[in-house]
């Protein structure tokens, strides 16, 4: 579904992602996961017109993204929930989840989809006209991958959904992957929790400064005793 081939991305003089290659099947759940600063959220920015690559191809069921810009990326299918939430937080629960669904044509189904989201995350529906702003850090998460879903991907991007949150929250929030999973949708997850990430993935790629260094089957790389030790604490 997803293949990039040698992608490289700089920040001005600084390369960022050095030359990457992997690729995204339908139906999986693809994580990378890798230290702070490893190229991780570039790549899923790049992914969604965002940046653009200095070199390298990125293509979505056979359609070259390089040259699109990032709205018909989206209308293509993807869509992404973004490191750090980014929420609107001057606007309502309702408007926000709405901005998800810009570039949808079948307005129709869009009140089926949210009362879809309500399942996913009940407390959004309770506060559906409360401000963004006023919600805790895990209903802001809860928010921004119900503004993505909003969409109606094929392929979701998540980048770094646990970040900052309690560990209750944690679990919550991938309980959810794991069944937006069980649906069909396409996800790759970018996630600095590679504990939580491999329980959840198919298929894993280890990212370390701008590099693919390991990459295979989710629980094979669990075990690992070099990725144990990086990044499993033990």
């Amino acid at each position: 579904m997803l293949a990039l081939h040698d992608v490289r991305v700089f920040y001005g003089a600084i390369e960022a992602v050095k030359g990457i290659s992997f690729e995204v099947r339908q139906g999986e759940l693809v994580t990378i996961v890798g230290a702070n600063g490893a190229g991780k959220t570039t790549t899923l920015r790049t992914i969604s017109g965002i940046y653009r690559p200095a070199t390298g191809s990125i293509t979505f069921e056979g359609q070259d993204l390089t040259a699109l810009p990032s709205h018909e990326i989206v209308a293509l299918g993807i869509s992404q929930s973004p490191e750090g939430r980014l929420i609107f937080g001057s606007l309502s629960v309702r408007d926000n989840l709405m901005l998800g669904a810009t570039r949808r044509a079948d307005r129709a189904t869009i009140p089926e989809d949210l009362d879809y989201i309500f399942s996913l995350f009940p407390v959004l529906g309770e506060r559906i006209n409360q401000s963004g702003g006023t919600l805790s850090g895990g209903e802001q998460q809860m928010l921004a991958i119900g503004r993505a879903l909003m969409a109606r991907p094929r392929l979701l991007l998540l980048d770094e959904p646990s970040l900052g949150l309690a560990p209750m929250l944690v679990n919550r929030i991938f309980a959810v992957i794991s069944r937006l999973k069980e649906t069909g949708v396409t996800i790759l997850l970018v996630e600095q929790n590679a504990r939580k990430a491999l329980e959840v993935a198919d298929r894993a790629y280890v990212m370390e400064t701008g590099h693919i260094i390991l990459e295979g089957d989710a629980r094979s790389l669990a075990t690992n005793p070099e990725i144990k030790k990086a990044y499993l604490g033990g």
